[in-house]
């Protein structure tokens, strides 16, 4: 193997490209057109345009990888994780075209790949799995028969599906039909393969997974297991390990049914078979045949680099180590930083700023950051909303927990929502604390979560607002004339208004109602701006990151001691156009994403919590609901139409009266 090509984008390329090149491969990357001044084109030896934006035309085209491969003289394909990872078609196309392929054979993935085969396969083998119908007679009549069989509640999956995207939890026969026309949508978008399976659902379980590593020679062995629980829309978003409910016998088990599962398929290259974990019984889910988001948590604990395993078995060499020889230490933590607000619905936007913490004092630390992140990154619709992953590492689980939030804490990204600070929250929540953290976690106390965060906003709104107009003040002279600047300030629904008078040296004062503040400030490290207010100092960085859905209003967002929050400037509008101004009236695009479906017409009265239609975005389908009763006046989108952030969907009007109610 001599040079790789990386058929794939973002962090994992550029994880993959610092691994080769230490081995002294040369690495090729590939782009869409947006990608074109990402990171991983730039660390690359060679890199080659696909042109196009949308993964269909990109990274999931078979034709275009092999010629960038052929083009490049590369011998040798990675496809990271996502994308063609799993696709046993691509795997044989590449063997066929005379590369090496680094991952399992193309019969292992389609032994493991389906769900139901996986199944099958593991029942041969007595590893445990949960009563369910996995065959292929997928008429809806079938499926409601065999969820009735199995029992309520059950879980409908997409067969060839993964990361969340076509799973439905169905906890009676009623929910059954729309769960399975959702599903299989999202699934056949998602996987070019509509078909289903349904088994019992487990209600509070909790979610591990075994990492498996597996020579041509016939060695198998297991890492030990990740725990990773702390999911949103199925998909997770905080993975830890050692797993808090996992003792060493467990872990045996675990790793037992892993590695027995891998070796009947024949397995070759990185794995992770993933369980259901109910007290002390385990339930397989499902393998996946590729190197998992998750990784680092792994190579943290054993400190083994997993894509130089994937390398170097795949060019023949044997596993160089056994399952004695594995040794897990301390405890280490992963958090997914993504372009999502606080309800987790993806966003796009610009990465206006971004300074993660020194490099030197995250290697002291035990942090890790892999990410793809660079200030004036366009962050679209076309992929997953993933930009990176903090990983901690320490030698107790709440020393790790301490390290990650310091890092967290330590990164400003501000230009476009994420869950930065949910993130944070989450880790410091009791119940996570505590190591009790099981699937349904974040349904069950994802609103204290976020009301905690809206309490953190507030305290920090006065440095916040302040920021905005002392960061283009001169605070190095006097002025010579001082006069008060009247600020009228949004933060989500509450609007506030004070005044701030501006003198030299660095001083102000900043007038509430019949209050007065000495304001005092000066820069800071480059982007930054000291504000103290009352003796007490807040380090602020604010950036305009465009104009409210809402009424045009200046956006910005700040980072103010670790937390970020939001404002739109309302001071230089009319105050007939600073207030909400109707916006109950219309139903917004609250991000990115495209029409999938309309489920009401102009003249429709729907009630509370009825469908409205569908929005596709990065990679997941997202049904908006009506706020209240109303009557829908008027439909501005079509289905198939691409919709962007503030874009007026529908207008509503309400619900007219009987006339015996007049």
């Amino acid at each position: 193997m001599k040079k790789l090509l990386i058929a794939n984008r973002a962090e994992i390329a550029r994880r993959i490209i610092h691994t080769a090149h230490r081995l002294g491969i040369a690495t090729v990357a590939v782009f869409s057109d947006p990608d074109a001044q990402a990171q991983h084109v730039k660390e690359a030896g060679q890199a080659v345009a696909l042109q196009g934006s949308a993964s269909a035309d990109t990274y999931l085209r078979t034709d275009k990888l092999l010629a960038a491969a052929q083009q490049t003289g590369a011998d040798a394909i990675h496809p990271g994780y996502g994308f063609l990872s799993e696709n046993a078609d691509f795997a044989q196309a590449v063997i066929d075209a005379g590369l090496t392929w680094v991952g399992p054979s193309p019969a292992a993935i389609r032994a493991l790949g389906s769900k139901s085969g996986a199944k099958a396969l593991a029942q041969q083998q007595g590893v445990p799995c949960l009563p369910g119908y996995f065959g292929a007679d997928q008429r809806d009549e079938t499926l409601l028969r065999e969820a009735e069989r199995i029992g309520f509640p059950v879980m409908v999956k997409a067969v060839a599906g993964g990361g969340g995207r076509g799973m439905r939890l169905v906890h009676d026969r009623s929910q059954l039909p729309a769960a399975l026309q959702s599903a299989r949508s999202e699934a056949l978008s998602g996987f070019g393969n509509s078909d289903l399976l349904i088994e019992r659902a487990l209600l509070n379980p909790r979610h591990v997974e075994v990492q498996v590593l597996a020579d041509a020679l016939g060695h198998c062995i297991h890492l030990g297991e990740r725990d990773c629980s702390v999911q949103r829309r199925h998909q997770k978003i905080i993975e830890e390990a050692p797993s808090p409910a996992v003792d060493a016998a467990l872990r045996e088990h675990m790793g037992a049914c892993a590695v027995a599962l891998a070796q009947a398929a024949g397995y070759v290259g990185a794995g992770t078979v993933e369980f259901l974990l109910d007290g002390q019984d385990f339930f397989l889910m499902e393998m996946n045949t590729r190197l998992q988001v998750e990784h680092p948590v792994t190579e943290a604990l054993t400190g083994l680099d997993l894509v130089e395993l994937q390398l170097r078995v795949a060019r023949g060499e044997a596993l160089p180590l056994a399952q004695a020889d594995v040794r897990l230490q301390g405890h280490a933590i992963e958090v997914r930083l993504c372009a999502e607000d606080e309800d987790f619905h993806p966003h796009t936007g610009t990465v206006a700023r971004f300074v993660p913490p020194v490099a030197s004092a995250f290697e002291r630390a035990g942090l890790r950051f892999d990410h793809a992140l660079a200030e004036g990154m366009w962050v679209s619709p076309h992929y997953d909303a993933m930009l990176g992953k903090l990983i901690a590492h320490a030698p107790t689980r709440d020393e790790a927990i301490a390290r990650l939030r310091l890092g967290l804490a330590q990164t400003e990204l501000l230009g476009l929502p994420t869950n930065r600070d949910f993130l944070s929250a989450c880790l410091d929540h009791p119940v996570f604390r505590a190591g009790q953290a099981l699937i349904p976690f974040l349904a069950e106390a994802g609103e204290a979560i976020r009301e905690r965060l809206r309490l953190q906003e507030r305290a920090a709104l006065p440095a916040a607002s302040l920021a905005l107009v002392l960061h283009d003040a001169p605070a190095g002279q006097a002025l010579g004339c001082r006069y008060p600047r009247p600020l009228r300030l949004r933060h989500r629904a509450n609007t506030g208004a004070s005044e701030l008078t501006i003198g030299g040296a660095g001083r102000a004062t900043w007038h509430e109602g019949h209050t007065q503040h000495a304001v005092g400030w000066q820069r800071g490290a480059p982007g930054r701006l000291c504000v103290a207010i009352g003796g007490v100092s807040h380090q602020v960085s604010a950036v305009r990151a465009g104009a409210s859905a809402l009424d045009g209003a200046p956006r910005w967002q700040l980072w103010v001691d670790g937390v970020s929050l939001w404002l739109d400037d309302l001071s230089l509008l009319p105050r007939r156009q600073g207030g909400a101004g109707g916006a109950g009236e219309v139903l917004r695009a609250p991000f990115n994403g495209k029409v999938l479906a309309l489920h009401v017409a102009a003249g429709d009265v729907v009630a509370q919590g009825a469908p409205l239609l569908v929005l596709e975005s990065m990679k997941l389908e997202h049904s908006l609901s009506a706020p209240h009763d109303l009557m829908v006046v008027a439909v501005h989108v079509t289905p198939g139409q691409q919709a962007t952030p503030g874009q007026v969907l529908m207008a509503f009007a309400p619900v007219p009266k009987k006339k015996e109610e007049e």
